[in-house]
């Protein structure tokens, strides 16, 4: 699930003895002394440092809090797209301030939305994802990292044209229209859930831990609802299944091999809940996530782009 160089890096942090990387190997599912000095010896090189380095130990390793600052970072994203289309605006200036440099956000507006249903539904998700912000940033302290550069206008552009959706040339607005709302929102939830279920089994801290399980739960409420509505919005538009589709196909073109994400089906068939063949959700690694997130379609480690212009901050700021 996780990259044996990331692992290592989690292992070599958490561990104080020999004994120690023993248990924490056996936890991760890595048998063998030979498997194990693998994972260690190649550990070193996992994550480049740079100015963003600010929630790491003095050796470099990763820890609870470079986790938790990289799912800050995804909050931040989701916080900044749902307030701005429920309410206008986005999340307030001492919500945005931390370590590394503070970036600002460009595009998003209030949706118009025609049915009180949706407006409510994303009054609630806008609510809860502010409140995400606001638990991880006191859980992190003062090791939390601020607001990176969010890009909400150019980045829906070429995603949706990237995925087929629109021709080059033509702009995607998700704040335009509910429809539109629907499939930008889309774009994050599936990406949520799969982040924190790849990144639950790292934490070393179980009242950490069980704050991402509750925060992935919510995460994964909230997709249950973007594609319940996307289906039923596909019963008067039936095209919205293949838009929805494509959308899906870009985000796995984007996290590297494997055809693991999964549309909402079709008007015969519905596909609300992605999962493998044991019904159990997805995980992506952090690095897969910033392939999607920074829409990187180079086949090469990258460090910025798509939704994030000057990237994340934290420690984990490099795709796979």
């Amino acid at each position: 699930m996780f990259g044996t160089r990331f692992l290592g890096q989690v292992v070599d942090r958490s561990a104080e003895t020999a004994v120690d990387r023993r248990k924490l190997l056996t936890m991760a599912g890595i048998a063998g002394a030979g498997a194990g000095a693998a994972v260690l010896g190649a550990a070193a090189p996992a994550f480049a440092a740079t100015d963003h380095d600010r929630d790491h130990d003095h050796a470099g390793g990763i820890n609870d809090g470079s986790i938790l600052n990289f799912a800050l970072n995804l909050e931040y994203l989701e916080a900044e797209f749902y307030l701005r289309a429920a309410t206008g605006s986005g999340l307030p200036d001492d919500m945005t301030t931390g370590r590394c440099d503070r970036g600002w956000v460009t595009g998003g507006h209030r949706v118009p939305f025609r049915t009180k249903a949706l407006r409510n539904i994303a009054n609630e998700i806008a609510k809860d994802e502010k409140d995400h912000v606001a638990f991880l940033r006191s859980a992190l302290g003062g090791a939390k990292v601020s607001r990176p550069s969010i890009d909400l206008r150019t980045s829906f552009t070429a995603a949706a044209t990237a995925a087929g959706v629109i021709k080059k040339g033509q702009t995607f607005d998700p704040f335009a229209n509910e429809q539109n709302f629907l499939l930008g929102a889309f774009l994050f939830e599936d990406v949520g859930v799969t982040a924190y279920k790849g990144a639950a089994p790292l934490i070393t801290s179980k009242t950490y831990l069980d704050a991402a399980a509750g925060i992935l739960a919510v995460e994964a409420y909230h997709g249950g609802i973007i594609r319940s509505a996307l289906y039923a919005e596909g019963y008067e538009n039936p095209s919205v299944y293949g838009t929805v589709q494509k959308l899906s196909d870009a985000r796995d073109l984007l996290d590297g091999p494997g055809d693991d994400d999964q549309g909402i089906g079709n008007r015969d068939v519905s596909n609300l809940v992605p999962a493998d063949g044991n019904s159990i959700a997805y995980s992506r690694t952090p690095g897969r996530v910033l392939d999607i997130v920074y829409l990187n379609l180079s086949g090469k480690p990258a460090t910025k782009g798509g939704f994030y212009p000057h990237g994340v901050n934290g420690t984990i700021h490099v795709s796979a």
